[in-house]
């Protein structure tokens, strides 16, 4: 003998799975376009600290044209500069920029900066490190290609810290290449792309140390290290 089931019941069911089915999509939507790839990149020496817990900013009613979108499958390279601020402001962009519409896959994103590291190689380690932490990974690059996802940053200030004469000092005349220099920079991550065939864009507040060691050591400026997303040098 069946029994049927209340109509009350069933109906109590289905919207609870209807509900169930659309906080589940507004989570991988927030998950996509909100939250940073990675928490960032590990400490440089005589920094200290702890990996963040990266926060999600609001969606922004700005949807922001940003950088053109990359059609080729290559990437220019950094141009060369004797100036520690140029150069160290021209990392940051191309840490923060790329593009899944394009051909280019995060490894040749990773290159770029890398191929400016220091000559003797001794940074060049953890700096490989550093900058895999600030770029997607090739699972989470795939999933935002589906929807179409860019970044860039829009730099509010580049200065150098005011602990780095302490930290000279302390390192001695022979613990830094010369010409070696921080620079703090802060600004606006941006992030945009497609979600249900609707514009969305994103905006969130960033923070990091750039190190970079320039002339006399060499007569161009080369990258060393970088901070932890969000841990500056104060």
């Amino acid at each position: 003998m069946l029994v049927q089931r209340p109509e009350s019941l069933v109906r109590r069911r289905l919207v609870i799975a209807v509900v169930s089915g659309l906080l589940l999509l507004v989570a991988i939507g927030a998950w996509i376009f909100l939250t940073p790839t990675h928490g960032g990149g590990s400490n440089p020496p005589g920094q200290v600290g702890s990996q963040p817990t990266a926060s999600a900013p609001e969606v922004g009613d700005n949807h922001g044209e940003g950088p053109p979108h990359a059609t080729a499958d290559e990437l220019p390279p950094l141009d060369s500069t004797s100036d520690p601020e140029v150069f160290a402001r021209s990392v940051a962009e191309a840490l923060f920029s790329w593009d899944t519409t394009s051909q280019v896959p995060p490894a040749r994103y990773a290159g770029r900066l890398v191929g400016v590291a220091d000559p003797t190689g001794e940074s060049a380690p953890g700096l490989v490190a550093d900058v895999a932490a600030y770029l997607p990974t090739d699972e989470a690059w795939a999933m935002l290609r589906a929807y179409a996802t860019r970044q860039w940053l829009e730099i509010t200030s580049s200065e150098v810290p005011s602990l780095w004469a302490q930290a000279l000092e302390e390192a001695g005349p022979s613990g830094l290449a010369p010409g070696t220099v921080a620079y703090t920079i802060q600004g606006i991550r941006h992030r945009s792309g497609v979600w249900e065939g609707a514009a969305v864009s994103s905006e969130h507040s960033v923070a990091f140390t750039v190190f970079v060691v320039c002339g006399p050591s060499y007569p161009e400026c080369h990258l060393l290290r970088l901070s932890r997303l969000d841990e500056p040098l104060e």
